[in-house]
């Protein structure tokens, strides 16, 4: 008799942004824009942003997940503005060409990084 063991599923399903909304920091400068969307599967609630930073005409682009938490959005000027200083944010978890698995490890990583609960 064999058994097999079932394989856990990804709980977060990446949601590419269609239109790529603009994120500032408090004081108002550019830093880059949302890239895409990592949705629970579980309770269909955004968990995380991947932002898009740096590049010329597409090319060169790093990509900075943040928990959700940390961006506030701003409907007057259609920004979302990110809660913590650029150094912060550009010294935390990120990939320029191959991007990780993101699983619930990597989510609380990402958490851990930016002290907040995952």
């Amino acid at each position: 008799m064999t058994t097999t063991t079932a394989t856990p599923t990804l709980m977060l399903v990446q949601a590419n942004a269609v239109h790529t909304p603009r994120v500032e920091s408090r004081e108002g400068t550019a830093i880059g824009a949302v890239h895409a969307y990592m949705i629970d599967k579980g309770s269909g609630q955004v968990s995380h942003a991947v932002l898009s930073l740096g590049g010329f005409l597409g090319m060169g682009k790093s990509f900075y997940p943040v928990p959700w938490s940390l961006l506030q959005f701003d409907a007057v000027r259609d920004v979302y503005v990110v809660t913590v200083e650029r150094k912060l944010l550009e010294g935390g978890p990120s990939w320029a060409n191959n991007a990780p698995q993101f699983d619930a490890d990597y989510a609380e990583r990402v958490a851990g990084y930016y002290g907040r609960a995952s």
